[in-house]
């Protein structure tokens, strides 16, 4: 992310032990708030320990996402977030960072076109696609033998990681279809 102004110099943000987060480039005090309007308007941060350096964008940026999952304000749908623990320790996590970080921006640009468009759910529709269309090269750069596995019922996966990440894809390929024909049932009712 770059700040809007065209810089790209990353703000940090120190932590302290007591949990106040000191922003460096305003010599302030800041909240989570602040850094989630940071992230809103396209500022670039890094969370660092005061007293070790370590860095710890990571957990902060999760805990904004806790708090605002907390406050009702929830964008992550519950089967979207099992499934995302099912990842954690298992086969796919390998690849599953690069997968979203592809899905989250391709999904900011189409945004950006639902904007100036006259039927977004058209757009939304294309969108869904795309990322099943992702995800499947995805399954087939990184796990070919998955990938051959799951287009032939006659081939089975040897290892229970397999058999998971073979149930994983086919879960993921009919909420994929059931998305697709939901936006095609309120496509028609326009």
């Amino acid at each position: 992310m770059a700040k809007p102004n065209g810089s790209s110099q990353t703000i940090i943000i120190k932590k302290y032990a007591n949990r106040r987060l000191y922003d460096t480039s305003t010599s302030s005090y800041v909240t989570l708030e602040h850094l989630s309007e940071l992230v809103r308007e396209g500022r670039d941060f890094e969370v660092r320990d005061a007293k070790s350096g370590e860095d710890l964008t990571r957990q902060v940026l999760t805990q904004i996402i806790f708090e605002q999952e907390t406050k009702g304000e929830g964008a992550l749908p519950l089967n979207f977030l099992r499934k995302l623990i099912g990842f954690y320790g298992g086969g796919g996590q390998a690849f599953l960072p690069a997968f979203l970080d592809m899905s989250m921006n391709s999904f900011a640009d189409t945004q950006k076109e639902w904007t100036k468009a006259a039927n977004p759910m058209s757009l939304f529709e294309k969108q869904a696609r795309r990322n099943m269309a992702m995800f499947e090269q995805g399954m087939k750069m990184f796990m070919p033998t998955l990938h051959k596995a799951s287009h032939n019922e006659k081939q089975t996966p040897s290892n229970p990681i397999m058999d998971f990440q073979a149930e994983a894809l086919a879960a993921m390929q009919a909420q994929m279809q059931a998305i697709q024909d939901q936006l095609a049932d309120l496509a028609k009712k326009d």
